[in-house]
């Protein structure tokens, strides 16, 4: 009668099994951990994108808008690189209130003062929100705003300001964002030109 041989697997494949097994798993954690991550940095990314362009469109409908204050002064207060304060009616009303989009940090912000009191004045408390995070220009040295007379686009340098604030027709902003330097390799850029429709000579 033969006898029945059954194999057994020894120590030694016990552990190299085991050992292949673990080194697939460590694989296949990272790769599911790094697309996890990378999931996360595209949709950051995506919504970084969208509150800059919300921001542009804002800025563009505000912009559009400017026009002599409501007791008289020129439609454009101040320009810098960093802030520009117009008036404009964005609300619909009688009145043109003095509108002001300005770099704090890494914020962009948009305030807002209506027209009061008498004599009619801009001294009232400003309304301020912010329209756009993580925009971060000072720190890549590219300015927010740019300015242009009206040869432009054929003319690409910059007025210098504010000596020049008479001059002014288009406004260029553009945002350098980027939530997190170390997931992305550079920021993201969205950039606008608008024209000031009562300013305009043609």
């Amino acid at each position: 009668m033969k006898e029945k041989h059954t194999h057994a697997f020894t120590l030694i494949e016990v552990v190299v099994a085991l050992g292949m097994f673990a080194l697939i798993s460590v694989a296949v954690g990272w790769i599911l951990i790094n697309s996890v991550r990378s999931t996360n940095i595209i949709w950051d990314q995506l919504g970084v994108q969208n509150d800059g362009r919300a921001a542009l469109e804002q800025f563009v409908d505000d912009v559009r808008r400017a026009e002599t204050s409501s007791i008289g002064g020129y439609p454009i207060s101040s320009a810098t690189t960093t802030e520009f304060i117009f008036y404009a009616n964005i609300d619909n009303d009688s009145g043109r209130e003095k509108v002001r989009f300005w770099l704090d940090g890494t914020d962009l912000k948009k305030g807002v003062v209506q027209p009061s009191g008498s004599p009619l004045g801009y001294d009232g408390e400003e309304s301020v929100v912010t329209v756009a995070q993580y925009v971060v220009n000072t720190q890549e040295n590219i300015p927010l705003f740019e300015y242009y007379d009206e040869t432009y686009p054929a003319t690409t340098t910059p007025l210098a300001v504010p000596e020049n604030l008479i001059h002014i027709r288009v406004v260029k902003m553009q945002l350098e964002l980027e939530k997190d330097a170390s997931k992305t390799p550079v920021p993201l850029h969205v950039e606008t030109a608008v024209s000031i429709r009562n300013l305009k000579s043609n």
